[in-house]
């Protein structure tokens, strides 16, 4: 970074990525600082100038202090240690120290109290919800949603027909041929842990899921019109059961509530969807699969005379963008689930499902709204499927 560079992030005033401190005297106040941005998209402090972008300037002396302080934080007073790396730019009023801290790889990070601390704007704040230090840790890859034991559920829930029959089918032998505990065959294929199901197995295998996870439901509603009608619909349901019947529950209700055309067929013939079926297997597969569990919310489905929306709770994981997933590059957020979906729906987990369905039906419209934390599929619907 040259001076002239440096004055130009001065004029534009704080933000999200660079922030101005005066000096600095404290390692735990610094520490917290440098866990915001590692925990967050990363930046730079200014070390030198004020808050209103006036700068005060340091002395050699108090760059040789202040790096001692920018030690010992980093490696003392923040779990898991970073490493950031400084530069002195040198302006009239004196020395500027740039610290640069890189957006950390080993998510979360926290301070010696424990807090930890993200961005917010051009400020910091503390991480208090459960389910936002969830998300953290989800997106470290330390838990995973579909992992977390459902609290009450155990194998008296379990549809016992419904494993029997997927087990006999996967494996080639029955649960007797196993000749252990039921309780501990679960745990072995990472469906149980304490004596609980965990969320993969209550969403896959119990008799009803929704009992103890009521929110993880689908809510799908169609409307006559082109914008949601609290009073007026075709049609509003709430889809529950196993992950496998809330698949085909919700392709049905796709399926029933868009056009069907000819084409060349005969005049007697059912006629084909307007949006092809493997339209909506991809894209209600990766709702259901792929969707943030630690986000207590249901997937919403909403048919409307012009297009057709699908959302899902949770926004992208990790650096996943919508560029990425047009190409084919995935990253699982519920291992688990994805591992057996392979078996008990038409997902292939390969990262293709989107490619599929864009080949098939380029009229979709993919968004990653983090700010809503939530990811939604819009398709839009042919002209003739327009209802006056």
């Amino acid at each position: 970074m040259d001076s002239e560079e440096l004055q130009n992030i001065i004029a534009r005033d704080e933000d999200s990525r660079h922030q101005f401190k005066a000096n600095v005297t404290n390692a735990n106040a610094l520490a917290a600082e440098m866990v915001a941005f590692s925990n967050s998209g990363g930046g730079q402090i200014f070390i030198g100038i004020n808050n209103d972008g006036t700068v005060t300037g340091l002395t050699r002396e108090d760059i040789s202090r202040i790096n001692q302080i920018i030690s010992n934080a980093a490696s003392q007073h923040i779990h898991p240690p970073i490493n950031p790396y400084t530069e002195n730019i040198a302006l009239k009023e004196g020395l500027v120290l740039v610290m640069n801290v890189d957006p950390g790889l080993n998510k979360p990070y926290q301070d010696n109290s424990g807090a930890f601390w993200v961005k917010s704007g051009a400020d910091k704040r503390k991480v208090t919800s459960r389910e936002e230090l969830q998300r953290m840790f989800q997106t470290s890859g330390l838990i995973h949603g579909d992992a977390v034991p459902v609290k009450g559920m155990t194998i008296g829930d379990l549809d016992l027909e419904y494993f029997r029959a997927f087990f006999n089918q996967e494996y080639g032998e029955t649960l007797e041929d196993e000749n252990i505990p039921l309780l501990k065959l679960l745990e072995n294929m990472s469906l149980a842990s304490n004596g609980e199901l965990n969320h993969a197995s209550a969403l896959l295998f119990a008799k009803a899921p929704f009992l103890k996870l009521p929110v993880f439901v689908v809510k799908a509603v169609s409307y006559p019109g082109h914008e949601i009608d609290v009073s007026y619909y075709i049609e509003s349901i709430d889809l529950k059961g196993k992950l496998s019947d809330l698949f085909q529950s919700t392709l049905s209700f796709l399926l029933r509530n868009i056009s069907y055309v000819q084409h060349h067929q005969d005049i007697n013939s059912l006629g084909e969807p307007e949006i092809p079926k493997i339209v909506f297997e991809e894209i209600v597969a990766n709702a259901l699969i792929h969707r943030d569990y630690f986000v207590s919310a249901p997937i919403r489905v909403f048919v409307f005379a012009d297009r057709i929306e699908i959302i899902s709770p949770g926004h992208l994981p990790n650096n996943l963008t919508v560029e990425n997933i047009k190409k084919g590059i995935s990253n699982i957020r519920n291992p688990i689930l994805a591992s057996f979906a392979t078996r008990l729906l038409p997902y292939r987990g390969l990262g293709s499902g989107i490619r599929r369905a864009l080949k098939a039906y380029p009229a979709l419209d993919l968004i990653d709204d983090r700010e809503g934390n939530m990811f939604k599929v819009i398709i839009e619907r042919t002209p003739r499927s327009t209802v006056a």
